[in-house]
């Protein structure tokens, strides 16, 4: 079953995150068995080229690969795709506008925008008609909620029938609120209670990305309903790898 029909059966799906633009990086994380893995190109330094050479790397592993864009730009979009991205992860969504915005830059004339070119994904001129298939049926649009204006806007943004769900920032959603990382005050947590009721009334499933590599957070996670789970990012799992051998050291760098 494609990513595209679990979003839609609101089954559990869960991936990671890479940061670091090496490819044995890539190609361990797919071996580890996650099902989709989002390559970062808005904390990362992550070069176009070195975009598509892990996009490789995952698809022919057997996984989904996904990129979170810098923005909502209609050019990183079309690279992205043309590279062979199997879904894109849209920061700053705050708005119906934002929305078609992105859909409009993934899709050609006809649905949207995007200009007609003949890359990976197309391979290289040969596989254009099942390309075109394919984006109009399995690309998959993932919306990241991470202002408090895209909250006041949240049954909007979700009503559209392109996104296939959510992630929330909270750090970056909190920041918005003037309330930096306080999760636990009311106002964040009445925003974060919107978000999920208006996900839940939408049927688009939600997810959060778990930072640490801690398996009870995601349990616990699971068990909150949450179906699109990001676990880690290559650097925490190796840097918390790292430090719990040195543990029986008692080694303080």
């Amino acid at each position: 079953m494609s990513l595209k029909s679990k979003l839609k059966n609101n089954e559990l799906t869960v991936g990671t995150w890479l940061s670091l633009a090496h490819p044995g990086i890539a190609e361990i994380i797919v071996k580890a068995g996650f099902e989709w893995v989002t390559i970062d190109m808005e904390h990362s330094v992550i070069t176009v080229r070195e975009a598509e050479e892990m996009i490789r790397i995952i698809d022919l592993g057997g996984s989904v690969p996904l990129v979170r864009l810098s923005s909502n730009d209609s050019v990183q979009i079309k690279r992205m795709m043309d590279a062979g991205a199997r879904g894109l992860i849209i920061p700053m969504v705050n708005s119906i506008d934002d929305v078609e915005k992105a859909v409009a830059a993934v899709h050609y004339p006809g649905k949207g925008t995007r200009g007609v070119g003949l890359a990976r994904a197309q391979a290289y001129g040969a596989g254009f008609h099942e390309n075109l298939n394919w984006l109009k049926n399995e690309v998959v649009i993932i919306v990241q909620i991470e202002d408090i204006n895209a909250v006041e806007n949240i049954e909007a943004i979700l009503s559209c029938k392109d996104v296939d769900g959510y992630i929330i920032g909270p750090y970056d959603l909190s920041a918005t609120m003037d309330l930096h990382g306080q999760f636990d005050h009311p106002d964040v947590v009445a925003a974060l209670k919107k978000i999920r009721e208006a996900g839940a009334a939408l049927k688009k499933p939600g997810g959060l990305h778990i930072v640490e590599p801690n398996p009870n957070e995601l349990k616990s996670r699971i068990n909150e309903g949450f179906k699109f789970l990001a676990y880690s990012v290559d650097f925490r799992m190796l840097d918390v790898s790292c430090r719990e051998g040195l543990k029986i050291l008692d080694y303080t760098p």
